[in-house]
């Protein structure tokens, strides 16, 4: 849904309220959705991924970082979704397990996901699930190609690193264990690398962060305030 949330987000500015993207995708179709059975539905599955809705601190910083760093949409878009939709999540190892150049098989994958429904699924539906996360998958790079998909190594950048570490920060990890949480592994990020890029990203003005010996100091409230048009 990256081209979608593109789209949305050049036609609703950053600091919006939610009737208003509710309102760019439902009245005035931003999305040239063919009815209005469609443009819910997208509406819906959009704030399941992204929430839309500047009220939730994670859009917030999304939104912000997404305004400041266009070379790392793809990226934010994936790691913004994996902090909302746990069957994304579940799909995660069978593409970043996978050697770089390696052939993506769907099997790991589905297994991965009926670990986490049991039977709730059936094989269409999950089928459905493969097809959408292999999908998320491409767009945010890790995998290329079309029938036959290959794993690709990603770029990390500042702006990413700094959403990882905050993701992280969220999920509980503390000092040297935010650069190696699982919201660094997804940006094929070495923890060496990640705090390199955690340097640059205070340097940007995106996140305050002391590095010394052991003791990292790290705060995010600059995420939240970053200038941003609109």
């Amino acid at each position: 849904m990256l081209s979608e949330l593109s789209q949305v987000m050049v036609t609703v500015t950053p600091r919006s309220a939610r009737t208003v993207y509710v309102s760019a995708v439902i009245e005035d179709n931003c999305l040239g959705k063919p009815t209005a059975s469609t443009r819910r539905l997208t509406l819906q599955r959009l704030s399941e991924l992204y929430a839309l809705d500047p009220k939730i601190p994670l859009f917030r910083v999304f939104r912000s970082l997404w305004e400041h760093a266009e070379d790392s949409h793809a990226l934010l878009a994936l790691q913004c979704a994996l902090a909302r939709d746990p069957l994304l999540v579940a799909t995660a190892d069978a593409v970043l397990q996978l050697g770089i150049n390696a052939e993506f098989l769907r099997d790991p994958m589905r297994h991965g996901i009926r670990a986490v429904v049991g039977e709730r699924l059936n094989e269409c539906t999950l089928d459905k699930v493969v097809r959408n996360a292999a999908s998320s998958w491409t767009q945010s790079g890790h995998l290329s190609g079309r029938a036959l998909k290959i794993r690709q190594q990603v770029t990390p950048t500042a702006a990413t690193i700094a959403f990882g570490l905050y993701l992280g920060y969220q999920s509980g990890f503390r000092g040297n264990d935010l650069f190696s949480s699982g919201w660094i592994a997804v940006l094929d990020c070495s923890p060496t690398q990640a705090k390199n890029l955690a340097l640059e990203a205070k340097r940007l003005g995106l996140i305050d962060i002391r590095m010394a010996a052991d003791v990292i100091e790290i705060g995010f409230s600059r995420l939240e305030n970053l200038k941003t048009r609109g």
